[in-house]
């Protein structure tokens, strides 16, 4: 099972997305909080997947993301928003986000967006197109040295792949991903996977 934890300031918000993500047979939704008691929920209940609003009122979503992203193994992230997202887009994945979505997502999308975040990879609302995340990264020094597949993993990673697609597309166990990706991080010295990917293209490792 996959668990999730969604946090928005409003109850409607909170009920619908528990609604819809309670009828897939996977997922299970541990709780849902306001801004307030947010990182107590999630830290009480660890789950895979966060729902997390952007706007708040008492409390930044970026901020509650940052706290999260401090956790030893921190969840994935998706920010929740209603509105045109380019103010927080680049803010939001910095900080360790896997995702963005708007509040109004396809109900039948929503549980596969939460299996693709819950399985490593990225996602972003229709219409976001994921390539400007890593394009005009100003050089951020000499990189650690990659092998040739965990350069093809990072080219994965920023094209929003998960494990089990790139162990297929590679020819490698899911197993080995993991590893990989856990070295990668590692050796970057960054928490997440966006932040590995957004690290690799300013290092020029994206790159034909």
């Amino acid at each position: 099972m996959i668990s999730v934890v969604i946090v928005d300031d409003e109850a409607l918000v909170r009920y619908g997305f528990e609604l819809v993500l309670s009828a897939a047979p996977d997922i299970e939704v541990l709780a849902t909080s306001g801004d307030v008691g947010a990182l107590r929920v999630v830290a009480e209940h660890r789950p895979d997947v966060v729902l997390l609003d952007v706007r708040m009122p008492r409390m930044n979503g970026l901020d509650v993301l940052a706290a999260l992203m401090t956790a030893d193994d921190p969840p994935a992230v998706a920010m929740l928003t209603t509105f045109d997202i380019e103010e927080y887009l680049g803010q939001a994945m910095e900080r360790g986000a896997s995702g963005f979505l708007l509040k109004d997502t396809d109900p039948e999308s929503l549980a596969q967006y939460v299996r693709v975040l819950a399985a490593g990879g990225v996602v972003l609302a229709p219409g976001v197109d994921r390539t400007r995340l890593f394009t005009g990264r100003a050089p951020a020094g000499p990189a650690p040295a990659v092998s040739d597949r965990e350069r093809a993993v990072l080219r994965s990673l920023a094209e929003g792949a998960s494990n089990p697609e790139i162990g297929a597309a590679l020819g490698v166990s899911t197993g080995t991903v993991k590893e990989d990706v856990r070295s990668l991080l590692t050796a970057f010295g960054v928490r997440t996977r966006v932040q590995l990917a957004l690290r690799a293209a300013e290092a020029g490792l994206l790159d034909a």
